[in-house]
């Protein structure tokens, strides 16, 4: 059975509602999945109070937006995704809360930097195609191709929305130490997303990135995912297995916002293998009963 374990819901950048990722889920034959929002855990709520399917397994997630370790400096965010967290921990819920009013604040000035560039969009126009979610530049980007300023999502991010673009506004982010710390302390399994996308190509550098990330309290490496070559994958599962990490893996589905994802499968090729979910929930126990 394949798993995906890095989906998008619409309460961030998704286009599915929760429900209707259970339902899509279902119809795929995925044996387990996680709902990972950026900086909210309202996905993941949502489907766990709708009830999940029992044909199913499923773990409660979040993807933290944060500031690499200082001896690895970079712009922009590292991800840290969280599995099977506690959402009611209050710790969890108030770093959210302080990295979502965040966002809300960073896209008035977004707005403001694309109309001095000649793009004219009001917030309101944004908020009434993407719906109720937290707005982000996918949605502000989503727009721009609606009112012919762009044709792809692609070319408003390389063009305008991009880090370094003349668009980009910088946000709020944690530490990497204090999302790990959360996750930890909501019961959790935190985990580096996607490595590739991160802006540390020599493998030496990388590794020693994530054995740092480790001795923060990191358990996992993200080696499953679609930018992912064979390669690639091969490196990073060799890299955890060095490490004594555990191995994940998701294809970041968003639904129509990045159309070519397909959820479970990426672009069409990515197999991720049930194991790795029976290896997550293996950790979880032996942590509950002290034997980790």
């Amino acid at each position: 059975m394949n798993i995906d374990l890095h989906i998008h819901s619409t309460a961030s950048d998704g286009s599915l509602s929760p429900i209707e990722i259970l339902n899509l889920a279902i119809d795929l034959n995925l044996g387990a999945i996680a709902i990972t929002d950026h900086d909210t855990i309202d996905g993941s709520r949502d489907a766990v109070c709708h009830g999940i399917p029992p044909s199913l397994e499923f773990l409660t997630g979040v993807e933290i937006s944060a500031d690499p370790p200082p001896s690895f400096p970079f712009s922009g965010s590292m991800h840290i995704l969280g599995y099977a967290i506690d959402l009611d921990n209050s710790l969890l819920n108030k770093t959210l809360l302080l990295l979502q009013e965040s966002r809300k604040h960073r896209n008035p000035r977004i707005l403001e930097l694309l109309s001095n560039l000649g793009i004219e969009l009001t917030l309101d126009e944004v908020r009434n195609e993407a719906g109720e979610c937290q707005l982000g530049r996918p949605h502000i980007a989503q727009h721009m191709i609606t009112k012919g300023f762009v044709k792809s999502m692609e070319e408003a991010f390389k063009k305008y929305l991009g880090t370094g673009k003349p668009a980009y506004v910088d946000k709020y982010r944690v530490g990497c130490a204090k999302a790990i710390e959360i996750i930890i302390d909501a019961g959790g399994i935190p985990v580096l997303a996607h490595p590739y996308l991160l802006p540390i190509k020599n493998e030496k550098r990388l590794e020693a990135l994530v054995i740092t990330l480790k001795e923060m309290g990191l358990k996992g490496l993200e080696t499953y995912y679609p930018e992912h070559s064979p390669r690639l994958i091969s490196q990073y599962n060799e890299m955890a297995n060095r490490h004594n990490l555990l191995i994940t893996g998701g294809t970041d589905f968003h639904g129509s916002i990045k159309p070519e994802i397909k959820m479970g499968s990426g672009t069409g090729d990515l197999y991720i293998p049930y194991q790795l979910y029976e290896n997550l929930m293996s950790s979880l126990e032996r942590t509950t009963d002290g034997t980790n």
